[in-house]
């Protein structure tokens, strides 16, 4: 990106979001414009400031990051704003939740100072931060099998190959991957997947795992 990329901070804890500043601050290409100390103030400095990336930590007072993700992620002026969910655990609960507010991936908090800046970097591209096996983990663990399918029908005036694609992308394969299981090439393969996030009005890769789920194309431990 030609710009550096602008990054809003949302923690309750002020030492580690003073951590996060100096980290993003010391990065070429990357600028903290704002810090917020709870969910409440992450919208409204969200809107004021319109950053890139909204580091979003999940647990915190007034409105909890699941909330204000959500409020951020529907509010139609901020459509080029991406949430990047921050957790304590692997397996927190408030995970799965995020993702269908509208996060775009997520990381622990305690990830290493590289991996954290390449999630915001690859958030700012408008790619989802959730790597093949904790796609398959996140999925398993959050989404739940008694729960009502949600309707279908926006899958309809997807193609065969398309909803092979999704269920694919929902059982964590990268695009590589997906290439040699349906033996197609990788610009094809792109191109599904395009054509999927335009079809779904999904805002990216990590949107895809939770329709595919919500709709029931995908269930949890169903073979490749």
């Amino acid at each position: 990106m030609a710009d550096a990329v602008r990054v809003l901070i949302a923690d309750d804890q002020a030492l580690l979001r003073g951590s996060f500043r100096v980290l993003i601050d010391s990065t070429p290409g990357m600028k903290a414009i704002g810090e917020a100390g709870d969910g409440a103030e992450a919208v409204e400095l969200a809107r004021r400031l319109k950053p890139d990336v909204v580091l979003m930590d999940l647990r915190m007072p007034v409105m909890d990051g699941i909330a204000a993700t959500r409020e951020i992620c529907s509010d139609e002026t901020l459509t080029g704003v991406r949430v990047l969910a921050l957790t304590m655990f692997d397996m927190d609960e408030y995970v799965y939740p995020a993702l269908q507010a509208g996060a775009s991936g997520f990381m622990l908090k305690d990830a290493s100072p590289s991996d954290l800046v390449a999630g915001i970097r690859v958030i700012a591209t408008g790619e989802g931060v959730l790597a093949p096996t904790v796609t398959r983990r996140v999925i398993a663990g959050f989404s739940r099998p008694t729960d009502p399918p949600r309707p279908a029908s926006r899958l309809v005036g997807l193609t065969k190959r398309e909803q092979e694609v999704l269920v694919l992308i929902a059982n964590g394969l990268s695009n590589a991957e997906i290439s040699d299981h349906l033996v197609i090439s990788l610009p094809t393969v792109k191109t599904h997947v395009s054509s999927l996030l335009s079809k779904l009005h999904a805002r990216d890769r990590a949107q895809l795992v939770i329709i595919a789920y919500e709709t029931g194309l995908a269930e949890p431990g169903m073979p490749t």
